[in-house]
């Protein structure tokens, strides 16, 4: 079992060129692979996914990586579209300014160049393939401790759910315990109503009296739910004996859990099993948080 939460970092060094890695995740219904690499080093996205996507089912997934040139290793490059941009508007501000009887003090080279975009740093060499290459190679280290922490997660997610599932049999057990109690008192209860209708009324019709009783005594029997729930555990500890992502399922699961912790409260008709299906409401409502965040 994997956690849908994980990170890890890193960092590397090729040549003139260094590093960072930072690769983290959190829950999601399906993969959401979101890289943010730097566009001038052809072929490292779909080497990286390559990577990643056979080893991740779900998650929102999201991997930065910062590339640094060593000063003697780049140079700026002037952006002419974007100085054009920047002096057009200059221009109309001036122009502006000057109507309005406005005077403005003038502007040199060296706030222009300090604009944003209007220098950027370009590569020196034009072939990237060695430096992907490197990069492509140090990113398995980042993916294996990325990989390790889901797994480490996982497992302590195993160990919770597993006890919520103990804890959910028992109280199924306890639930059963219940049910000769609960329907010797619910047929002595129902044959006091009975007894009371009858003496207090006249020309009632028996054999309506005694269908009626049996539908209510039918409506509030509980054993349906309780083999379900039966069923529902088998389901979770297969699951939970899974090697694959089991985390859509045991949420679809634990969804069955609760419909059916409900209808044994509604359908109680006891304090002491009502307190069991309110017991069992709480375990269920731990698990199915749980749940959220398994692959």
């Amino acid at each position: 079992m994997q956690s849908m939460t994980g990170f890890a970092s890193g960092q590397g060094r090729f040549g003139r060129f260094s590093w960072t890695w930072e690769m983290r995740s959190v829950n999601g219904k399906g993969l959401d692979l979101r890289m943010r690499l730097p566009d001038w080093i052809e072929g490292l996205e779909p080497a990286l996914k390559a990577d990643i996507t056979p080893h991740i089912a779900r998650g929102n997934v999201t991997l930065g990586l910062r590339v640094i040139r060593d000063d003697e290793a780049a140079q700026m490059a002037l952006n002419p579209v974007q100085l054009d941009v920047i002096l057009t508007a200059m221009a109309e501000v001036e122009a502006e300014a000057m109507e309005r009887g406005l005077s403005l003090a003038p502007a040199n080279a060296t706030d222009i160049l300090a604009l944003r975009g209007v220098l950027d740093t370009a590569p020196v060499e034009d072939d990237t393939s060695g430096l992907a290459k490197a990069i492509t190679k140090d990113f398995k280290d980042v993916f294996k401790r990325f990989l390790a922490m889901r797994r480490s997660e996982g497992k302590a997610m195993h160990a919770l759910l597993s006890g919520h599932v103990d804890e959910i049999e028992r109280l199924v057990g306890a639930a059963t315990d219940l049910l000769d109690q609960r329907r010797d008192d619910m047929a002595m209860a129902l044959r006091t109503a009975m007894q009371r209708v009858l003496e207090n009324s006249d020309g009632v019709d028996e054999q309506r009296l005694s269908q009626e009783l049996a539908m209510i005594a039918v409506k509030t029997d509980v054993t349906e739910e309780i083999d379900r729930l039966g069923a529902h555990i088998e389901a979770a500890r297969l699951l939970l004996a899974a090697k694959e992502p089991i985390g859509r399922k045991l949420d679809f699961l634990s969804q069955e859990f609760n419909r059916e912790a409900n209808t044994l409260c509604s359908k109680a008709q006891s304090k002491a099993l009502t307190g069991v299906g309110l017991d069992l409401k709480v375990v269920i409502d731990q698990m199915r948080e749980q749940v959220q965040n398994v692959e």
